[in-house]
């Protein structure tokens, strides 16, 4: 763990860092977080060493880029690795709030894992964004399903390559609606922690249910969310992380500041959260599960409200043999959030792809 004495100790004695710490969204993205990933830790006698390693490290490991399009008269931003001959184009779609900026670790672990032989394009919710406030128009649950759809017509309708599906949380019940569609066109679906039906016993779920249908108390916490975005940048971010706690990373603290801090995101937010109570109050459809398990595969965590081990055991009773698997690592849902939780699914992700992908170009 980098520790705050040993910050102050670096700053101190190393004018490189100094310089680098001028501009401090590009110390935070680029050098502490190649650093903490590669499980460098910074040590004041042997700082400079390390400093030359964390850059090597990170000018070898490929980066995501932003991107920005017009997808049904609204733009949306992506974050995207594209590979200079894949094999198959994974779409990755997030969970509530939408940010994919939060999965940044994770989509660049995960191009790293498939051994750079598949273009990756995570897609943010529509109007879920410091940019993306959509002329204060909210967006239903099934608006932003619809969304998914329109893009991966527009972006990869006359592509042959083989489509992958990873949804998490809610973005898992969005994949496999996309999937119903898209029948042809997506060859493996994987959901992480996935939120596919209501868990009546939760009470954090209740609670986000609760606000969630008042416009009276939905529109207060989008206030008080906005006032904290509103705060200078210093104060702002060390609230954050003092709410987040210690184990989130610097990839994540960020996505909240510049992203999540908004009136209308956190609205909108909400506002898909309503919906998505609404319609998860059926079952899964059960029937499509077992026609295409062998295209499929779940991971759940251990501790997981969203997706508990009883929609677990649902699952494998229901459709029997198709691929389940529990996280027993002690990370949490919000897996991205922090650099241990991106790796491990990561390398989840890429060993399902990679085994469903190889069978389903066999048969």
């Amino acid at each position: 763990m980098i520790t705050s004495g040993s910050i102050f100790e670096v700053w101190r004695t190393q004018p490189l860092v100094r310089a680098f710490l001028v501009d401090r969204k590009i110390f935070r993205e680029h050098y502490w977080r190649s650093t903490i990933q590669h499980g460098i830790r910074v040590d004041c006698t042997r700082s400079t060493h390390l400093m030359e390693k964390a850059n090597t490290e990170f000018s070898q490991k490929i980066k995501c880029v932003d991107r920005r399009c017009i997808i049904s008269s609204f733009s949306v931003d992506l974050l995207e690795i594209l590979s200079k001959k894949p094999s198959m184009h994974v779409f990755f779609i997030p969970g509530n709030p939408g940010i994919v900026s939060y999965y940044r670790d994770f989509i660049e672990d995960l191009f790293e894992n498939l051994g750079g032989n598949a273009s990756i394009t995570a897609i943010l919710h529509t109007a879920q964004g410091r940019k993306a406030v959509a002329n204060g128009r909210l967006f239903s649950l099934q608006e932003q399903i619809d969304h998914k759809v329109d893009f991966i017509e527009q972006e990869m309708g006359t592509s042959v390559i083989p489509v992958v599906l990873v949804g998490h949380s809610i973005g898992a019940y969005i994949g496999l609606e996309v999937f119903k569609r898209m029948q042809q066109k997506v060859k493996v679906y994987v959901g992480l922690y996935p939120f596919l039906t209501l868990n009546k016993d939760s009470s954090t779920q209740s609670i986000t249910g609760m606000v969630a249908r008042s416009p009276i108390l939905s529109g207060a916490v989008s206030l008080l969310v906005s006032l904290i975005g509103s705060l200078p940048a210093r104060i702002s971010e060390t609230l954050v992380r003092r709410l987040l706690g210690p184990s989130w990373s610097f990839t994540a603290i960020d996505a909240t500041c510049n992203h999540l801090l908004e009136y209308h995101t956190m609205r909108n937010v909400l506002y898909m959260a309503m919906t998505e109570f609404r319609e998860l109050s059926a079952e899964p459809d059960w029937v499509f599960l077992r026609q295409k398990k062998d295209q499929i595969a779940f991971l759940f965590g251990d501790d997981d409200h969203w997706g508990p081990l009883t929609h677990f055991e649902e699952v494998s009773r229901q459709v029997p043999g198709i691929d389940l698997s529990i996280e027993r690592e002690g990370l949490t849902h919000g897996f991205s959030c922090t650099v241990a939780g991106s790796i491990w699914v990561a390398r989840y992700v890429a060993d399902v792809i990679r085994n469903k992908i190889g069978a389903e170009m066999k048969s």
